[in-house]
């Protein structure tokens, strides 16, 4: 499915300026006065990078100053046990107030009813106008609201422009092209790999990215599983080959997550890496943007060019102080906290409320993230998507790079895995 959001909407959302800052700034709140609010606010979060520590941080230390009557603990929760953690919380019934809610996740989150419907206080809240209904349709079921979302993901490619400079290779825009960049680039004897392949952690998004990148589904509009093998076959041959046959990614590969490619690629072991803009300020530490490397939109399948905009959400998993709680998620929609973490990690705003900034506006190194939005497309979401994608297609896939299974077997592991989830 198509994301909806055109150049012009991703310009208004993820830009800012001086104007926007002040209207958020002289909005009453909806439900309580800052000052009358207290408590205390848990808030579960799967963040792991630094920029992405400092960015909440400064979050944090606006709300106190806004909210001194409230009191936020956090809590960092890996995103590989985000969901066993979040299950047990409900069937124990020990919740925490917030949490983080992934577009992906929301379908399992709202099955074992874990979140809460906020559509009344959405609707009430007195920033919606800026909001816009693409913006809320991931975590809208049903007609109801579970969630608003915190920043914005947009997929895109960065790559070492010094070494694609050097040997006089252009920038893929395909598959083909970026598989041959990928063998130029490569030179084992001096540590350098065309690709880093994140085959650990975190890794699955990219095996469903490879499957309808090559045309196959994931589930039909009926919601049943609709993998088609042959394609599957072919896709899978492509990603596990630029392991397995063709040498361009990295040794550890198989059990690199987050950390060891951005590691090896700010480090000078790999020319190119598939992320999001949110590593983008991580990235600029080490090198020079422009400079020693570019962005670029993510290259296109044979079939499908599958780029991902998405966003991230904040919810409530129970009442017991909601105004409080409520406070808390909605803040992260108001400008100054979306300028700071955009300051901090990358991360762009969702609100309207801020536009045209020259600080994305006037930045080369945005372009491609706005290039990125015309064909950005939301994340494949369903009952068991991740339980399927983390706990079955990973390993599966994991399998055929160590060696324990070919291409075939490790599809068709994937095929009846799905089968299974969606019964």
């Amino acid at each position: 499915m198509k994301n909806g959001m055109s150049r012009r909407d991703f310009l208004k959302a993820a830009a800012m300026s001086g104007a926007g800052m002040a209207l958020a700034n002289g909005l009453p709140m909806a439900f309580a006065a800052a000052q009358d609010l207290s408590g205390t606010v848990n808030y579960w979060h799967h963040f792991t990078s630094e920029s992405e520590f400092k960015g909440m941080e400064r979050v944090i230390a606006m709300f106190k100053e806004k909210y001194p009557g409230v009191e936020l603990v956090q809590e960092n929760i890996p995103n590989a046990d985000f969901m066993a953690k979040f299950t047990l919380a409900v069937q124990a019934d020990t919740r925490p107030d917030t949490t983080m809610i992934a577009a992906d996740r929301l379908p399992d989150m709202l099955a074992m009813g874990g979140v809460v419907d906020l559509t009344e206080r959405i609707n009430n809240w007195e920033l919606k106008e800026f909001f816009p209904d693409n913006r809320m349709e991931s975590v809208t079921v049903d007609g109801k609201i579970y969630g608003i979302p915190a920043f914005t993901f947009v997929d895109w490619m960065y790559y070492r422009k010094d070494w694609f400079d050097e040997a006089g290779i252009a920038v893929p825009t395909t598959f083909a092209e970026f598989r041959d960049a990928a063998i130029a680039l490569t030179n084992p004897d001096e540590g350098r790999y065309g690709f880093a392949m994140r085959g650990g952690a975190g890794g699955q998004g990219f095996i469903i990215d490879m499957l309808e990148s090559f045309g196959s589904p994931i589930i039909d509009a009926d919601g049943n599983a609709a993998i088609d093998r042959d394609k599957a076959i072919e896709a899978m041959a492509f990603w596990s080959g630029l392991y397995t046959t063709d040498g361009v990614v990295q040794p550890s590969a198989p059990e690199d997550s987050y950390s060891q490619i951005m590691t090896s690629f700010k480090t000078g072991q790999t020319a190119m890496i598939w992320h999001h803009t949110g590593s983008l300020v991580e990235i600029s530490a080490a090198l020079e943007p422009g400079v020693q490397f570019g962005t670029a939109v993510k290259p296109a399948g044979p079939v499908e060019h599958i780029s991902r905009v998405s966003y991230l959400y904040n919810g409530l998993m129970k009442e017991d102080n909601a105004d409080a709680a409520f406070a808390w998620i909605s803040f992260w929609g108001e400008n100054d906290p979306a300028i700071a973490f955009l300051e901090e990690t990358g991360y762009f705003p969702v609100t309207e409320a801020v536009v045209n900034d020259e600080r994305i506006t006037g930045n080369p190194i945005y372009a491609a993230a706005l290039d990125a939005v015309a064909v950005g497309r939301k994340p494949v979401a369903f009952v068991g998507a991740p339980g399927w994608a983390g706990e079955v297609a990973l390993p599966a896939f994991q399998k055929i790079l160590v060696g324990d299974y070919s291409v075939e077997e490790a599809v068709d592991e994937m095929i009846i895995g799905l089968e299974d989830a969606l019964r």
